[in-house]
């Protein structure tokens, strides 16, 4: 089997539902089950046996030691992070610990049991570390897009925990030859996304007749990609990827925040018109820029099509259509997710500068 850590994430999650639809190879799933980590996405697992959840910290590292020793996975996928810029500035102790610290102790957990194991096992073993294009820093609008080979320059202190973290991974395979690979995917969306990010944000706030807030002028540009698209992409790094290397995952997707949600509403026009005949637009409303508001990401993906021969199967258009028509079909998912914790946060931070107009890979 493997170990897939933060698997009750948006992005974790679906890799694990993606992988056991895939085949019988069993997943470890470790998640802290913080906020965002939610149980319930995984519901369609229950009693299935390729599948063990264990509740936990990868900070804690006899626990993550105790794992290893007894699942013995031949991999580890880690998505576990706290991923909410908004969140980070609020409060970015808990990135740090989570991000940059639990990174560390999972890291060094995991590398005692790798310089432990058989020859033949300790070859084929694999750590793959999922990180976001934000360690890149942002980009003037003619700027060519990030590859690989540009330099970490994060701005917030959530993107600074996740630069630090890939720091760690990168030192522990060229210090002692664990053999790692990083995967650095831009914007997701998609299924069992939280509703603090962009578009399950608008979706959300839309239907319940709220105001949809977007940041400054709306004219951030971001690369999205969908979720599943980048659940394919990290199967093809872990089977195929070169040691120690660095992959984007992109999906060729630039637009600006207004131009998603304005695509966002007119798929609701079509899907759920609201009573009263007007459009989802008029609920569009402009507040203040976060601080240090990164102005544009954009992710050159070449490297994993020419290597790996991975392209997105998603346009934005198609991807957009059947994330809409997934949270009209599942409110209930919706209304359970928002947690007491969760409404509470939100109403702290609408008190100071509206959340939801940037969502965070």
């Amino acid at each position: 089997m493997i170990l897939v850590t933060g698997g009750a994430g948006f992005i974790g999650a679906n890799f694990v539902l993606d992988w056991l639809a895939q085949g019988d190879e069993g997943i470890l799933n470790l998640d802290k089950l913080t906020y965002a980590g939610n149980p319930e996405t995984l519901a369609s697992l229950a009693g299935d046996p390729r599948h063990v959840f264990v509740q936990g910290d990868i900070g804690d590292g006899a626990l993550v030691q105790r794992l290893l020793a007894e699942y013995r996975p031949r991999a580890v996928v880690n998505f576990a992070a706290e991923s909410h810029v908004d969140r980070s500035i609020h409060g970015p102790e808990d990135f740090v610990q989570t991000n940059v610290l639990g990174t560390f102790r999972l890291l060094e957990a995991v590398r005692g049991h790798w310089s432990a194991l058989p020859a033949d096992q300790k070859t084929a073993f694999r750590f793959l570390h999922v990180s976001t294009d934000e360690v890149y820093g942002t980009l003037g609008a003619t700027e060519a897009a990030f590859t690989e080979e540009h330099p970490y320059e994060p701005n917030s202190p959530y993107s600074a925990s996740k630069a630090a973290s890939d720091h760690l991974v990168r030192a522990c395979h060229h210090t002692y030859g664990l053999p790692v690979l990083t995967t650095i995917c831009s914007n997701n969306y998609g299924p069992f996304h939280f509703p603090e990010k962009l578009i399950p944000l608008m979706i959300v706030n839309a239907l319940a007749g709220k105001p949809l807030p977007v940041y400054g002028d709306g004219m951030q540009v971001r690369d999205w990609l969908y979720v599943r698209d980048h659940c394919s992409a990290i199967r093809r790094v872990l089977e195929g990827g070169r040691l120690g290397e660095t992959y984007n995952v992109g999906g060729w997707n630039e637009k600006p925040n207004i131009e998603i949600v304005n695509t966002v509403c007119a798929l609701l026009d079509e899907l759920r018109p609201r009573a009263d005949g007007q459009s989802y637009r008029t609920q569009i409303t402009y507040v203040t820029d976060r601080p240090g508001h990164d102005r544009r990401y954009a992710i050159d993906a070449r490297k994993l099509e020419r290597e790996l021969g991975w392209k997105p199967a998603e346009t934005f258009d198609t991807g957009i259509r059947k994330t809409v028509e997934w949270y009209l079909a599942h409110g209930e998912w919706v209304r359970n997710v928002q947690t007491g914790v969760y409404r509470e946060w939100l109403q702290k931070h609408y008190d100071t500068a509206p959340a939801g107009a940037e969502a965070a890979a």
